[in-house]
């Protein structure tokens, strides 16, 4: 089986990151919930990365305005790996 990692070089409003820290705050008093599988030891920093870039790519998928990905997706790294 092959696979491919992507990195992605995403921009964001100070509103967007504003919305990203609510989120994980609330998130944080909820420790049962799925949101946390897989992200055990994470640091907030990268909690609030993570679901600026998870909301971010997943507007691009379900957002049929070709403007928006120029606007926040800047850049894009593929290596596949088999």
């Amino acid at each position: 089986m092959r696979s491919v990692e992507t990195t992605f070089k995403l921009t964001f409003t100070p509103d967007q990151y504003a919305k990203a820290v609510e989120y994980i705050e609330d998130m944080k008093k909820h420790p049962k919930r799925v949101f946390w599988l897989g992200k055990e030891g994470k640091s907030d920093e990268e909690l609030i990365y993570g679901h600026i870039a998870h909301r971010i790519l997943s507007g691009f998928y379900n957002n049929y305005d070709p403007s928006f990905a120029r606007k926040q997706i800047v850049g894009m790294d593929n290596r596949i790996t088999v």
